[in-house]
């Protein structure tokens, strides 16, 4: 079949993508910027370019095509995250209704209680759009997905691993029904081309209903760690919004509506689907063992971390592979390679996360925590893989811009609280007739203030990046 998938690019279209293929199907991946997506090469994948808050007029769908995922959200963006999502969900369903579409599937959020967040009504308003268009639509409702890279699943960890003792807020007594991510996957390509699914929506979910507090406590026990946790009814939705941000690798937004969510309880309506679809649901502990096996071996294909939209990223960025030279101070160092250019290339593709920046990793750490105080992303995030970069990952406070190792050059660009804009560029030239490596840190200022910053940070940036750039090419 010819699919259509939107949200190439983001958690589940990249744990999706490999599964269709493998089924045999042609691909079409829609995405905002190409660079961001490194799997070109595939026979069966094609690639359509197309922003759906503006999209071209010029921008069209294969008219055959069978069946359209749709997988975008805007939970954690700043403004009215809801009209955005209503924007897109119109935007798209137009693009579709002009083709012979037999299918749309959506995957959604669990709405049964009278009361819903702003997160969850923005979801519930999204299907009626696409209900509203000439394509029949297959609604899946999900709460919380259980899989290594996944949002939920890496904020449970940040609490479990960090806090022996937790004094938590009460909404960690709300009822959910999480489901691991491989079921999540079974139950979207099951569905596909499925005409007594069309027209209709399904609540999914694992077998066991499970209060927050006791994801938290089984959590530990699957990662054999003693934890102790007591509920408070003092804590405001604000102060609990700030207490996810200060210990858990989010932002403060994403925070803001995770906790507006968590108050409402999300529990399935009974229905035979997984019966129906051959699909055994895998218990809470079991889902989290599994993205264990996967953490441990490498092999996270996706995380919440690198989407753009989880910290109000900018994704024009993609279009600036060049650095700016106008109105910019540069620190610009470059040394002789003392190994060769592929153990060097290593060396610089492995930086950030648990490796850390090679020299100075406490200072990086201290800026990290001052970037948090102020509202930015810190050094949480750390890197999805420990050795692989591609464009548009986040890599601690920074988002990779280029990483092409044909062309042996690593660009990055800060997404820290900052008075401008700042680069950082490693790239490996010839030098005297030598190979060498050339490491440029380039600010754009903001105002008087930018340039008091620069100025400020300088002595800080001479024992750094010296330090730094000699422990790459370090023999």
């Amino acid at each position: 079949m010819k699919i259509l998938l939107t949200g190439a690019n983001g958690y589940i279209g990249q744990r999706l993508l490999p599964v269709l293929l493998e089924q045999g199907h042609d691909v079409y991946c829609c995405v905002r910027n190409r660079r961001r997506f490194d799997r070109q090469q595939h026979a069966r994948i094609h690639i359509i370019e197309v922003d759906f808050l503006q999209p071209d007029e010029t921008t069209a769908f294969p008219p055959d095509l069978d069946v359209a995922f749709f997988l975008i959200h805007s939970m954690s963006s700043k403004g009215d995250f809801a009209a955005m999502e209503a924007r897109t969900a119109e935007n798209f369903a137009s693009l579709v209704g002009r083709t012979a579409c037999r299918q749309i599937i959506y995957l959604s959020g669990i709405v049964n209680e009278a009361d819903l967040s702003e997160h969850l009504s923005s979801r519930f308003g999204v299907e009626k759009i696409l209900q509203s268009g000439p394509v029949p639509v297959t609604v899946l409702r999900a709460g919380i997905i259980v899989g290594s890279g996944s949002a939920s699943f890496e904020i449970i960890r940040d609490l479990v691993e960090k806090l022996p003792v937790m004094i938590a807020p009460r909404w960690l007594n709300t009822l959910c029904q999480p489901i691991a991510i491989r079921n999540v996957l079974q139950f979207l390509t099951g569905v596909m081309d499925k005409a007594h699914t069309y027209g209709h929506d399904y609540d999914i979910g694992g077998p066991e209903v499970l209060s927050y507090k006791q994801m938290l406590l089984q959590f530990a026990e699957v990662r054999r760690l003693r934890r102790h946790i007591w509920t408070v009814p003092i804590m405001t939705p604000k102060l609990s919004s700030y207490w996810l941000y200060f210990i858990t690798a989010t932002s403060y937004h994403l925070a803001v509506n995770l906790v507006d969510s968590m108050k409402v309880n999300v529990v399935c309506r009974p229905n035979n689907l997984a019966a129906e679809l051959g699909i055994e649901l895998l218990p809470y502990k079991e889902a989290v063992r599994l993205a264990f096996l996967r953490i441990g071996q490498n092999m996270v294909l996706s995380s919440w971390k690198d989407a753009f939209v989880s910290f109000d990223a900018n994704p024009q960025l993609m279009q600036c592979v060049e650095v700016p030279t106008h109105g910019c101070f540069k620190d610009e160092k470059c040394r002789p390679l003392r190994n060769s250019r592929e153990h060097t290339l290593d060396r610089i593709w492995r930086i950030g996360g648990e490796t850390g920046w090679y020299y100075g990793n406490w200072l990086w750490k201290i800026r990290g925590l001052l970037d948090k105080i102020l509202g930015g992303v810190g050094l949480r995030r750390g890197r999805t893989h420990p050795d692989k970069l591609s464009p548009g990952d986040s890599l601690d406070f920074w988002r990779v811009l280029v990483a092409d190792r044909a062309q042996q050059r690593l660009l990055l660009f800060a997404e820290m609280k900052l008075p401008g804009e700042a680069w950082l560029e490693f790239k490996i030239v010839e030098k005297n007739n030598a190979p060498a490596l050339c490491q440029t840190a380039t600010f754009r200022p903001r105002g008087l203030w930018g340039r008091a910053y620069w100025y400020a940070v300088l002595p800080f940036h001479f024992f750094i990046f010296n330090g730094m750039i000699d422990q790459l090419v370090k023999k």
